[in-house]
């Protein structure tokens, strides 16, 4: 495919330099320098169209609410989706002088995107999979697929029933969330962009694991993910985003958790088992 000639083609605009970008793993993602501002272009193989679909609906629902903070979709056709490119360097390649003035930023972002309802739980393409009228359905069908998975992928069956026993003892919290939330999913550093001379947090990408579910499954992530231990980058999370239920998000942190280990474990990747595992013991006997 000649990328430059379908952006030329499709933008009505002169094109220069165009490169491949790293980080496709569903789609080859190309940038390309044209006489206005550079774009994004992803190629989506036929068996992830679909994919397509999500980013460009996913998308569609953020710019009402978070426009300028997201890539804005300039053209879509047949398994190419052409984006602007948003400014900024992955906040996982810099060391920010203060973490919690940037987390208090990252925080108020993602409250933003939670401001978008959402009709039902469930899995989002361009409609909502499967859906749920209640977190507690959602989540304790969440938890069985991948404790299920766990045990089929070799997980240790000790660590199950301590995981098993764990979700019973604190599944009412489950409906303590009434109403559902575009959640990204992956609002990890990897995915928020930083100007790394204002530390201005420029605004994010990659929604392609999106779901309509309780806002705290977010947070959740974020923070099992990339905040971990650090008692600055929690701070201003809490700060920028609110107060954080400590039982509600343990619990979506061991969901996270298990799902990350069922992932790694699917694709034969073992390094990381054993202290994903060690993580949900800890969380289990706190």
């Amino acid at each position: 495919m000649d990328v430059a000639q379908l952006v030329k083609d499709a933008l009505g605009v002169e094109v220069g330099e165009t490169t491949v970008r790293t980080g496709g793993q569903l789609s080859t993602v190309h940038e390309v320098q044209t006489d206005a501002d550079p774009v994004i272009v992803k190629v989506y193989a036929p068996e992830w169209r679909w994919k397509q679909a999500k980013e460009v609906h996913v998308y569609g629902m953020l710019e009402p609410e978070v426009g300028g903070s997201i890539p804005r979709v300039l053209h879509v056709g047949d398994g190419v989706t052409i984006l602007t490119k948003l400014d900024g360097v992955p906040l996982s390649e810099l060391a920010p002088p203060d973490w919690r003035t940037t987390y208090t930023q990252v925080g108020e972002l993602l409250r933003r995107v939670h401001q978008i309802p959402q009709p039902e739980y469930g899995y989002l393409t361009d409609q909502i999979l499967d859906p749920l009228p209640d977190n507690d359905q959602y989540m304790r069908r969440q938890f069985a697929k991948k404790l299920h998975e766990f045990e089929q992928l070799g997980g240790d069956l000790t660590l199950h029933a301590k995981i098993t026993g764990y979700v019973d003892r604190q599944a009412n919290l489950f409906a303590d969330n009434t109403a559902p939330t575009l959640c990204h999913n992956d609002f990890h550093e990897g995915n928020i962009l930083v100007d790394p001379v204002t530390w201005q947090v420029n605004g994010f990408i990659d929604v392609e694991n999106a779901i309509a579910a309780d806002p705290l499954v977010d947070v959740a992530k974020t923070i099992a993910y990339s905040v971990r231990d650090n008692a600055e980058k929690l701070a201003g999370l809490t700060a920028g985003y609110g107060l954080l239920p400590a039982d509600r998000i343990a619990l979506y942190r061991l969901y996270h958790s298990l799902e990350l280990w069922d992932w790694f474990a699917s694709i034969g990747e073992t390094t990381h088992l054993a202290g994903i595992a060690r993580d949900m013991a800890e969380l289990v006997e706190s």
